[in-house]
C-alpha cells in the first residue's frame, strides 16, 4: 500500500522545482497522489476495510488541501500538476 523509496525518490526527482527540492506543494501531491493510487487498488479488494478507508479519505482531504493552495498562489502551477497526474477537478 505504500510506495518504495526507489519509487518516491523517482517523484521527487520528476516534481522537484530545484535540486533537492522534497517540500514543495507539486513533490507532497505526486506523492500523495501515488499513495491514493496504491490504497484504490488495495480498497477495491478489501471493501471492508475501513481503517484504510479513513487513512484514504484523509489524504484525499490532504491532497485537496494542497491543490487548493497551490491553485490559489500559482494558478499555471496548478494547471500543470492536475495535467501531469491527471486528476480531474
Amino acid at each position: 500500500m505504500s510506495i518504495s523509496a526507489e519509487r518516491k525518490q523517482e517523484l521527487i526527482n520528476e516534481f522537484s522545482i530545484k535540486e533537492g527540492d522534497t517540500g514543495s506543494p507539486e513533490v507532497q501531491i505526486s506523492i500523495l497522489s501515488e499513495r491514493i493510487r496504491n490504497l484504490s487498488g488495495h480498497m477495491s479488494t478489501h471493501a471492508k476495510d475501513f481503517h484504510s478507508r479513513r487513512g484514504l479519505l484523509m489524504m484525499v482531504g490532504a491532497r485537496r488541501r494542497l491543490l487548493d493552495y497551490l491553485k490559489k498562489r500559482n494558478n499555471e502551477r496548478y494547471l500543470e500538476v492536475i495535467k501531469r497526474l491527471n486528476i480531474r477537478r
